[in-house]
């Protein structure tokens, strides 16, 4: 059965791949599997039916047959746990893998989120200059880390896995901010991520929906 997942009629952020469905798009086309995609209004999100799946009222969700998911750690893990190709066979390496994907989203991601809100909704507030410095340090407190681990290897633990989808989804999010270019292991991370062709299919499909354009590759669209 063709799974089916949500997405905005209208991203946030214009279609530039950091609405959370891309990274679902992203571990689909990674395990080559189609998939279907509905485009949920703001106003819907907040209806019903959508509760029903999500009772946080946000996107993605993924439905496949009577099952039905929210949250893109749970998705993204499902689908490397049903699929070859985003989890190592080697039982180690595997929980490693699994352990990246926890680290991405509960330590990597939240001080990142923290600077966006910053930026973006708290500018206008009279203690915004104060506070912003210090929540950039707070990323770069995280990056600092995160950069000597890596390295100079090309992914986190050996092989590309749902580990790096993720963390390379999340470090994204810093492009606009610049934070991400004071690393140059880093940024030649990310770029890693972006080159990969499941990659640029998941990121076309989601600006696809936002420029108007016909979408290609694995995804459709059921409107």
């Amino acid at each position: 059965m063709t799974p089916t997942i949500t997405a905005f009629e209208r991203s946030p952020d214009g279609g530039k791949g950091l609405a959370r469905d891309t990274r679902v798009r992203w571990a689909l086309e990674e395990v080559g599997q189609p998939y279907e995609v509905r485009l949920v209004s703001f106003a819907g999100m907040k209806e019903p039916e959508h509760l029903a799946i999500h009772p946080f009222g946000q996107i993605p969700t993924y439905e496949e047959g009577s099952l039905c998911l929210f949250e893109t750690g749970s998705i993204v893990f499902h689908l490397a746990e049903r699929h070859a190709g985003l989890l190592p066979a080697d039982s180690d390496a595997r929980a490693r893998a699994i352990t990246w994907m926890f680290a991405a989203l509960n330590t990597v991601e939240p001080p990142i989120l923290e600077l966006m809100t910053a930026r973006i909704f708290e500018r206008d507030k009279p203690w915004s200059e104060e506070r912003l410095p210090l929540v950039k340090d707070r990323v770069r407190a995280t990056l600092d880390k995160l950069s000597v681990h890596l390295g100079a290897a090309d992914w986190l633990d050996g092989a590309f896995s749902a580990g790096d989808l993720l963390m390379v989804s999340v470090l994204l999010r810093l492009r606009m901010s610049g934070i991400l270019d004071e690393y140059q292991n880093l940024a030649a991370y990310v770029a890693r991520g972006e080159a990969r062709p499941a990659y640029i299919r998941a990121f076309a499909a989601q600006f696809a929906i936002n420029a108007d354009i016909p979408m290609s590759g694995s995804s459709s669209l059921d409107t």
